[in-house]
Formats: structure tokens, sequence, C-alpha cells
């Protein structure tokens, strides 16, 4: 992340057991089957993403038996990798029912007391980033209850749908994580314009603001019909030039690996790297190491390598067309 710029997150989800590949799937990581315990598949989708020019995880989790020694974990390995954390407060249950205004409590509380100190989770400042997912579904006393004991210590931002709800809970919380990963940004009517709406409302209460990007999405193995199409990265490119449109304050790429969505840009079996590869595009990341580039390598639209590949394209071409006219002249215009 470079100064000024905003930095590049992913949802990232932590709660994959190996039978949890058996359930809604249609692709799968080219890792392998994980268990979202396994350090050592923490530390290649931390290598991963870093080498694709995003600079943390924001981590779906609650306080859970299972799900608190996986973030201690992670944390570990983003310590070690110069690498961020944000949260997404999972305030449902698998049902989506809303949870209970003192569990909601208890475990902000629990996080601020472990990582409100910790420089991992200082992304936009120095307190950690916590998204409260559903926060339409309480009232705004309860969610002033939830955010108040807690607002010194870390920075609660609501995940609201629309600008007249984001307007209603805009008092008890310090922005807008805005996670929209059926929007298609090239057929659904006012995808730009409904963006810049969303971040104009936070800005006028003076609040951070995250912009989604997604690659596409089908969730047609959970019972929806809404699918958005990939399109070889295009709709991924699309989406990047409409949040960038907002000025975010960050980026939420959805997703590292919600793969029941289908909008996972986790190398798998189905994509390989291409989404990755597209991202680092797009953030202008390196390519790996010891890797060439030729006009094989599937490099996208806006990318150092691309422009320095069409520029030489250019410049061999009008070469060529200059030695040609002279040989016309010279053969009495005979080719």
């Amino acid at each position: 992340m470079q100064p000024g710029q905003a930095p590049v997150l992913a949802h990232f989800y932590i709660w994959f057991q190996p039978s949890s590949w058996n359930r809604a799937k249609t692709d799968f990581p080219t890792v392998g089957r994980y268990s979202s315990s396994q350090t050592s598949v923490m530390r290649q989708q931390v290598a991963q993403a870093r080498a694709a020019g995003i600079d943390g995880f924001i981590v779906g989790w609650r306080s859970t038996d299972t799900l608190n020694p996986r973030l201690a974990a992670l944390r570990s390995v983003a310590e070690d990798n110069d690498f961020k954390l944000a949260i997404t407060y999972q305030a449902q249950d698998f049902n989506r029912n809303p949870l209970p205004v003192a569990q909601v409590q208890r475990d902000l509380e629990e996080l601020a007391a472990t990582y409100a100190d910790d420089p991992v989770f200082h992304l936009l400042g120095r307190r950690p980033v916590v998204a409260l997912s559903g926060t339409w579904h309480y009232t705004e006393e309860e969610l002033r209850s939830i955010t108040a004991p807690v607002a010194s210590r870390l920075l609660v931002l609501a995940t609201e749908k629309n600008v007249a709800d984001y307007e209603r809970v805009a008092a008890t919380v310090e922005g807008e994580l805005y996670y929209w990963s059926s929007g298609d940004p090239e057929q659904t009517r006012g995808y730009r314009e409904k963006l810049l709406d969303m971040a104009n409302a936070v800005r006028e209460h003076c609040g951070v603001w995250v912009a989604p990007v997604m690659p596409g999405y089908d969730a047609r193995e959970l019972g929806g019909t809404r699918v958005v199409v990939r399109r070889d990265g295009e709709t991924l490119r699309s989406s990047w030039e409409a949040a960038l449109a907002t000025v975010p304050d960050a980026i939420g790429v959805i997703s590292w690996n919600e793969f029941s969505e289908n909008t996972h840009i986790e190398p798998s079996t189905g994509f390989g790297t291409r989404y990755l590869d597209v991202l680092g595009d797009l953030t202008g990341a390196p390519p790996p190491p010891g890797k060439e580039l030729d006009s094989s390598d599937p490099q996208g639209v806006g990318s150092p390598a691309r422009a320095a590949f069409t520029v030489g394209t250019v410049v061999a071409l009008v070469a060529l067309l200059a030695v040609l006219g002279i040989r016309r002249r010279r053969q009495g215009g005979q080719l």
C-alpha cells in the first residue's frame, strides 16, 4: 500500500472444515479442501494475497471456541508478513437470525480487550475496523448500546444496503462497509450511481467508506437465482473502476474464499489464478518473480506489463511500415 492510497482488502472466512466443501460448492481451492485451522494454508493465502497487491483481510468472526484460535493464528501469520486485518462481526446465526444484543456487546468487548492495541489491526488509524453485519436488524438504541462502550477502542461500521437505512443508523456508527456482491457493474441499472450515493451519504456524516469490488456472483447452490457472470475478468475490472470513482477510504474485495456464492478470487480448480492475476493488474502489483512476460501472458488492461507490450508492438509496426514503404518506392510500387 502506497502512502495516500486506499488499502485493498479482501473478505476472508475462517469457518471452513473439510466437510464444508461437501455443501453448496461447484469450485474448490487449488490448495485443497482445507480446514481454516491449518496455519500452513493461512501462510499460503496471505502470501498469495500480498503478491496480488492485497493489503489485508476483512475476517468474518464472532467469539466461539473454534473461531477465536483461528483468528489468533491468522493474526500471527499476518504479523509475520506485514499484513493487516479488519473484522466483519457476524451478527446473525446460521439461519440469518440476529444474535442477542447482549452477545454482540460481550463479543465486541472481548475483541477490543484482545486486539485494540495490536498494530496488525491498525488499518485506518489506531483502532481496529469492525463492520457489524446486519445492522438493519437492530434499533438505533440497540446499536448505540453495542457501539458506545467500545467506541474509543474499535472503529465500528454499518453494513446497510441503501442511503435511507444508513441515515437511520449513522449516529451510532463511524461509517459504512458496503457488502454488495450481487450487483452487476455492467448490467444493474444505476450501479455506479448507487455507490456514489452511498459514499456521499457516509461522507456527509464524516464516516469511513469501504467500497465493494467483486469478480462475479452465483448463489444458485444456496437456492438463489441471481447470477453475475465473470466475463473473464471484465466484471472485476468494471466493479473496481466503479469503486474507485467513489474515492473510498478502503476497497473491500468480495471475496477471497466465499465459494458458496462463487465470489472467490482464491486460486481454484475452476479458475486457476486468473482472478488474482486480474486484481494484481488493477493494484499494480509486480508479476511473480521469474515469470516471463510475453505475448501469451494474460495481462489485464492498464497493467504496466500490458502497457509496455502495447507500446512495443506499435513501435514495431511503425518501423515495419516504414521499411515496406521504402521497398515499394524502390520497386516501383510492387510488393
